[in-house]
This record gives structure tokens, sequence and C-alpha cells, in this order.
């Protein structure tokens, strides 16, 4: 059997399918509408930006929203607005490449023990259960704490800690895939078992994969925040979207825009990220694309 004989046993791709569900859902377009604006205003922070937003000036120190400070200044004198937005950059940052390096690894260990089975699946599955009885935040303090606070060590702590949804997710598909037609095929071809799961499983467990990074991309910047707050996120003066509520919590009552801002930073980014990953649920779901 040629490998166009094994392709075509293999089960189609649903990209069409899902992109036609996608389009029938209007939820999908304002979380990606959304999400689009902020990384576009992430992008463009040095000339969106009125002001430096490490710049100090006593003068106007936790002067409120004004014509001249939209979104106020804080207990330093800096602009709100520009912090907000260059915080975005860092922020989205570390959600994207902490997410990517869990979706690599986790997905890749996931595949592996999936295929390989035996004692090496026991080990990693018991390793992955052993991650996932820590909540999420517990388990990102531990490792912070450990690392340090930095940009690269918040990204590693961020990683560590969502690496075993992404393998656990990997590894039920992987399971079921192993024994399906085209894999034998490819077995008897006398392909590589490393072959077969990058060219015949791999691709068709994408998809809920992609799925659940768009859903922990999120929980990636609650906890960046979450770490921030506590002092264990990027070091100051660099603006983030954690570290400017915990540097607005000691002023929240006579300014309340060093929280409320950032705050709705984080939920609006958030929210969209989850609009967009429950919309990538339903229609990679072939039930909720049947009812459509």
């Amino acid at each position: 059997m040629t490998d166009f004989a094994i392709s075509q046993s293999m089960p189609a791709r649903q990209s069409s399918p899902v992109l036609r569900a996608l389009r029938r859902n209007r939820f999908a377009w304002i979380g990606i509408g959304l999400l689009a604006l902020i990384v576009l205003v992430a992008i463009f922070a040095p000339v969106i930006a009125p002001y430096d937003p490490l710049k100090q000036n006593i003068l106007h120190r936790l002067s409120p929203p004004s014509s001249d400070f939209w979104f106020g200044t804080d207990s330093y004198g800096r602009d709100v607005l520009s912090r907000l937005l260059y915080g975005a950059r860092i922020s989205l940052s570390i959600g994207f490449l902490s997410v990517l390096i869990a979706m690599v690894v986790g997905s890749a260990l996931g595949i592996l023990a999936g295929y390989i089975g035996g004692v090496f699946d026991q080990i990693v599955m018991g390793i992955v259960d052993v991650m996932l009885s820590f909540p999420t935040l517990l388990l990102g303090l531990m490792v912070a704490a450990m690392l340090g606070a930095s940009f690269e060590n918040l990204i590693i702590a961020i990683a560590i800690t969502e690496t075993a949804p992404f393998a656990r997710v990997a590894r039920a598909p992987t399971i079921a895939m192993k024994r399906r037609d085209f894999v034998e095929a490819g077995r008897s071809l006398g392909y590589t078992p490393l072959h077969i799961m990058r060219v015949h499983i791999l691709p068709n467990i994408l998809s809920d994969i992609v799925v659940v990074a768009s859903l922990w991309m999120a929980s990636a910047i609650r906890t960046e925040a979450s770490l921030a707050f506590i002092g264990l996120g990027v070091l100051p003066p660099t603006a983030t979207w954690g570290g400017m509520i915990r540097e607005g919590f000691d002023n929240i009552l006579s300014a309340w825009w060093l929280v409320v801002f950032p705050s709705l930073a984080i939920l609006l980014t958030v929210l969209a990220l989850n609009i967009l990953g429950d919309a990538l649920r339903d229609a990679i779901d072939p039930k909720t694309r049947s009812q459509g």
C-alpha cells in the first residue's frame, strides 16, 4: 500500500466544517475581533501610547482621569494608559509563550505515552496526575518561588503548570488512533513510530490541542496576573497588568483607576479567549455541528 492509499484511508480533515461552523457562530467573531483588537493595541503600543510608560512626574502623582491623562496616573506620576498598553505586550507574550511551550511538551508526552503504552505510559500519566492534583496557581507559585521573579522564569513556571492538561488531552485520542487501519498500514510498510506519530496521528488530534491551547492561554494570563500581584511576576518598573494591580492596591480607595483599568484589560482578554475557545470546541464537536 502506497502513501497515497494510506492518506485515502485516513479520516478526512475537518477544516471546512469547522470554518463553516465558526461562520455561523456570531459569538466566535466577537471573541476573534476583541482578541485581534487587543493584539493590535499591544503591537502598536509605542505608536498609540501618549507618554513614556516609565517616565515619572511627581507633580502629576495620582491624578484622576482627565483630558491630559485619560486613565489617570499612578503613585509615581506615570501615565496609566501608556503603562496599560505596554503591559499588554508583556502579559500577552507571557501567556502565548508559556502555552506554546506547554502545548509542544505536553502534546509530545501525551502522544508518546498513548502510542508506546505500557510502563512508559504509566510513568508519564502518574506524573501528570500528580501535577493535576495541585491547583494551577499553587503549582505556579511554587515553581516561580524556586526560579525567582523574571520574565523568562515566569514563562517557565506557567508552562510547567499547563503541561499536564495537554498531555492528558493528547493521550486519549492517540490510543484510539493507533488502532486505526491507516496506522496499521503504515506499520506494515515499515514506517518508524516517529513518522507515524508525526504524519498520521498528530494532524488528526491537532484540532483538539488547539482548542485546549486557546482556553489555557486565558488561564496563563490570569496566573501571570496572580503571580505578579503577590510579587513573583516581572520585576518593576516593567509594566504588566498584574503588576499594575499590585502597585495600585495600596491606593484602591482613593485612586480607583489604578486597579479598575488593568482589571478590565485582563477581563476583556480572558473573555475573548474563552469565547474563542468555546466556539472552536463547538465547531470541532461533530454533535454540535450536526445540530447546527
